[in-house]
C-alpha cells in the first residue's frame, strides 16, 4: 500500500542539497538509514542473468503469499477467516507491513510510511469490516461512530505561508478575488465529476467513457483546458497529487486528480458551508503501522521475513518458488498449490518463469515514484511563527517536501515535550527524467546529505529546529508507489490481471493504478476470498 503522504517542484531534474537560500548552522546529531538496504532488493536483478543457487531445503504450503504488505496481509486474513490455515507469507523486509510500517526513536513510535486512513464510506465494505473487527467503529442508534481515541485530534492541519501558519492547507488569506473565484469554480467542477461515480476502492465505482476520457489526459492539461491557472490553486493541487500519487499534476491523469476529491470529501471553497469541515482521519503515532501490526500478528509463525523471491515457476499441479533467505544466507525452495503475487507488478514480471501477456503490457505503462521518509527526534518544543497553533499535519507552502506530522500529536499529555517529526518527500517529479534522476540521487547520496536536505527545508518554518534535533532516521523507497499516469487506470492489461487464471494470482494496489491502503486491502481480500472457495 501506498505511503499516502503527499516531486519536487524545481525546474531541473536534480534535487538541490539546499532547499532555498537559507542555510542551517552546522549541528551534531545521530541517525542513519533504517529498513532493509536496497541492495537486498537488487539481489533478484543481480541473479537474474546467472544460475540460481541450489536450495538447501524444500518446504510446502497450500497457499504461498509473496509480499507481506497490506495486500498480502489482507489476503492471509481473508483465507484465515475461511479456515484456510496452511498459508505462508514471504517478505523481503525484516518485518511485515510494506509501506505501512512503524518505527521507534527514544521510546516514541513513529511511521516509516503511510500515516493515516481516511474514515471509509459504507461502500468500502472491506475496510469497514476490518475497522469493526479491530474495535475502531460500531453502529449506535443506526449510525456508524468511531472510537475518538483513534480519530485525529484537533487541530488537524495547517499551512506555513507568508511567514506564519494558517489553518487548513488551501491558501486563503490575502488571496485576490480572481483566485477565490477559481476555488469556487473548481469546487463546482469536482461536484460535476463526482456525479460520474468515484469511490474507494475504485473497483466499487463504474468505469465509463467519461472516466476513460479523463484518464487519457494529464491533470495539468485538464486544468489548463478549464482555465484553472491561479498560482495558489495550482500549487495546492500539485501538492495533493504528490501526496496521494507521489508525482506532480503533470504526470498523473485527470481521472486521478479529480478522484482525489470526488472519491472522498470533495473540494470546498472558502465560504462554503462545509469549508471548515475536516475529513475524518484515523491515525496513530506509528501511522498505519498500527493497522499492519494487528493484521500481521495472527500470522507471525507463518511470516518469513528477509525472504527474497527469485523465481516463480507455475506447473500444472503446483507452483515452485525459489527464495533467498537473507538472515540464514541460504537458498530455499517452496512448493505450493497456489501462489499470490502481492508484490509490485514489475517485480512479478521479473519473478515469473512464464508471464501472462497482460503483465508486460501493464508494466510497460507504469512508473513508480521513489519516496524518502525522515523521522526527526527533538528533545524540546519548537518555537512557532504564530497564526494557527501546532497541528498534526504541518505543510510548508511551495516546499519540495510535503511537510511533517507530529508523532506525539495524539498523546494526551498536558504539556508539549520531546517528540518525533516525520517529514515526507515524494520524489516522482514532473516527468520521467526527473523521476529517474531523483531515484538515482536517493540511492546514491549518503544519509548526511539527505538529512541536511530535510533540515534545511523544515528550518524555513522552524529556524530553531537544527539546534534541537537529536537524531534523524531516514527510510528510502526506490519504487514506493505506482503513479496513475494517463491511460493506466483504464488499461485493459490491468483489468486482465485482476481476473483468475491458473495457479498464480495477482493481488497488489498496482492493479488500481495507484497505491493507498484501501486499494491494497481490497485486492488482497478479493484474492483471498476467491482462493477459499
Amino acid at each position: 500500500m501506498s505511503l499516502r503522504r503527499r516531486t519536487l517542484l524545481s525546474a531541473g531534474v536534480g534535487l538541490p542539497l539546499v532547499a532555498g537560500c537559507w542555510r542551517a548552522p552546522e549541528v551534531r546529531y545521530d541517525g542513519g538509514w533504517v529498513g532493509a538496504q536496497h541492495a537486498r532488493g537488487h539481489r533478484l536483478r543481480d541473479l537474474k542473468s546467472g544460475a540460481l543457487p541450489t536450495p538447501a531445503v524444500t518446504r510446502r504450503a497450500q497457499v504461498l503469499v509473496v509480499g507481506a504488505g497490506v495486500a498480502g496481509l489482507a489476503c492471509a486474513r481473508a483465507l484465515a477467516q475461511r479456515k484456510v490455515d496452511d498459508v505462508q507469507l514471504l517478505d523481503l523486509e525484516d518485518s511485515a507491513g510494506g509501506n505501512s510500517r512503524g518505527h521507534r526513536i527514544a521510546g516514541m513510535a513513529c511511521p516509516l510510511g503511510a500515516h493515516y486512513l481516511p474514515v471509509p464510506g459504507e461502500a468500502d465494505v472491506e475496510v469497514v469490516a476490518l475497522l469493526e473487527e479491530l474495535g475502531l467503529s460500531r453502529i449506535e442508534h443506526g449510525k456508524r461512530v468511531y472510537d475518538e481515541r483513534h480519530l485525529c485530534h484537533s487541530p488537524q492541519e495547517r499551512l506555513f505561508i507568508g511567514g506564519q501558519w494558517q489553518e487548513g492547507l488551501l491558501p486563503v488569506h490575502d488571496q485576490p478575488e480572481a483566485t477565490l473565484a477559481q476555488y469556487r469554480r473548481f469546487a463546482e467542477a469536482v461536484t460535476k465529476a463526482a456525479a460520474l461515480g468515484f469511490s474507494l476502492p475504485t473497483a466499487h465505482a463504474p468505469w465509463t467513457a467519461a472516466h476513460q476520457a479523463l484518464d487519457a489526459q494529464s491533470f495539468a492539461h485538464w486544468l489548463d483546458q478549464h482555465r484553472f491557472d491561479a498560482a495558489a490553486l495550482r500549487t495546492y493541487l500539485d501538492y495533493c497529487c504528490r501526496d496521494d500519487y507521489g508525482a506532480g499534476a503533470a504526470q498523473v491523469s485527470a481521472w486521478a486528480g479529480l478522484h482525489y476529491f470526488a472519491s472522498r470529501h470533495g473540494f470546498h471553497a472558502p465560504g462554503d458551508a462545509e469549508a471548515d469541515t475536516r475529513e475524518g482521519v484515523l491515525t496513530w503515532p506509528q501511522g498505519n503501522g498500527w493497522l499492519t501490526e494487528r493484521l500481521a500478528q495472527p500470522h507471525r509463525e507463518r511470516l518469513h521475513a528477509g525472504s527474497i523471491a527469485l523465481r516463480v515457476d507455475e506447473g500444472r499441479h503446483e507452483v515452485t518458488v525459489d527464495v533467498w533467505n537473507a538472515p540464514a544466507e541460504r537458498a530455499e525452495r517452496w512448493v505450493a498449490r497456489q501462489v499470490v503475487m502481492a508484490a509490485p507488478l514489475f517485480i512479478a514480471q521479473r519473478l515469473l518463469a512464464t508471464t501472462p501477456s497482460a503483465l508486460p503490457a501493464a508494466v510497460a505503462q507504469m512508473r513508480h515514484a521513489p519516496w524518502l521518509v525522515a523521522n526527526l527526534h527533538i528533545d524540546t518544543p519548537l518555537d512557532d511563527a504564530g497564526g494557527a497553533p501546532p497541528a498534526w499535519d504541518n505543510v510548508l507552502h511551495g516546499s519540495p517536501a510535503l511537510g511533517y506530522v507530529n508523532a506525539m500529536h495524539q498523546s494526551t499529555r498536558p504539556h508539549p515535550g520531546p517528540t518525533v517529526l516525520t517529514s515526507y518527500w515524494a520524489l516522482g517529479g514532473d516527468n520521467p527524467q526527473q523521476l529517474h534522476a531523483n531515484r538515482a540521487r536517493l540511492l546514491s547520496d549518503g544519509w548526511e546529505a539527505w538529512s541536511r536536505v530535510v533540515l534545511d527545508d523544515l528550518a524555513k518554518a522552524h529556524p530553531d529546529l537544527p539546534a534541537k534535533v537529536k537524531r534523524i532516521d531516514l527510510m528510502r523507497y526506490g519504487h514506493a508507489m505506482s503513479i496513475p499516469v494517463p491511460g493506466l487506470r483504464g488499461s485493459a492489461a490491468l483489468q486482465a490481471l485482476s481476473r483468475p487464471a491458473g495457479r498464480v494470482h495477482f493481488a497488489h494496489s498496482d492493479l488500481s493504478a495507484y497505491s493507498v491502503f484501501e486499494e491494497a486491502f481490497f485486492h488482497g481480500t478479493r484474492v483471498g476470498k476467491r482462493l477459499a472457495v
